[in-house]
């Protein structure tokens, strides 16, 4: 069985079962997933190697979608036992894992994380609705109308008057992330409901670099 482990936003595992060849033989768990839950595998992986009499589990950080992609692409000893992810597993992914063989899948809970707009200290206070900030970071918007366009918002102040003259910027992980996906449904997802339009998040930077006031960073 292999198994996932997703990471409110739930933290999950998923583990599936694998059948072994004659000759074939497993040297340590493989465990492949979510960044977010890295750091919690790893101390968890280390603590197995010592206390049992098992080998010390390989434990890499891909990101939810690539531990995905690697946990569905076989059934096989050179593929990871473990997944960890910061969401649920998709349909297209469920498909792929059973046509692939990857069919007896255990999805485990560990916990909840959450996704939180902060607002420096040094600022003026910055309050936004999801709809300003759906309008802040996708990629098509809706214009006159109701027709989407590209995004022409250059400054918070043309969004809505009574935010900053200061330029949008945004910072965030690579589509892989699980952490960036439930930004998408949660925030993003929320404010198109608003207007009426579904997200894009093409337009996202992925430089893990610290943020300036009044930007959006994930």
């Amino acid at each position: 069985m292999r198994h996932i482990l997703l990471g409110c936003v739930a933290t999950l595992s998923l583990v599936a079962m694998m059948t072994a060849t004659p000759g074939q033989a497993w040297d340590r768990i493989s465990i492949v997933g979510s960044s977010t839950v890295f750091p919690f595998s790893i101390t968890v992986a280390d603590k197995f190697g010592k206390k049992t009499k098992f080998k010390t589990p390989k434990v890499i950080s891909t990101g939810s979608g690539g531990g995905m992609k690697l946990f569905c692409n076989a059934n096989g000893i050179d593929t990871p036992d473990i997944t960890n992810a910061s969401r649920r597993m998709k349909k297209n992914e469920w498909r792929k894992c059973q046509q692939n063989g990857v069919k007896k899948i255990t999805e485990i809970i560990l916990g909840f994380d959450g996704i939180v707009l902060a607002n420096a200290k040094s600022a003026p206070e910055f309050n936004l609705t999801r709809q300003q900030i759906y309008l802040a970071v996708a990629r098509l918007v809706p214009g006159q109308g109701g027709k989407l366009v590209a995004n022409p918002y250059e400054t918070w102040s043309d969004i809505d008057a009574s935010l900053p003259d200061t330029k949008i910027e945004i910072f965030g992980p690579p589509p892989t992330s699980g952490t960036r996906d439930a930004f998408e449904e949660i925030a993003m997802g929320k404010g198109a409901h608003v207007n009426g339009k579904a997200p894009s998040f093409d337009n996202i930077a992925s430089a893990p670099i610290r943020s300036p006031a009044h930007c959006i960073s994930m």
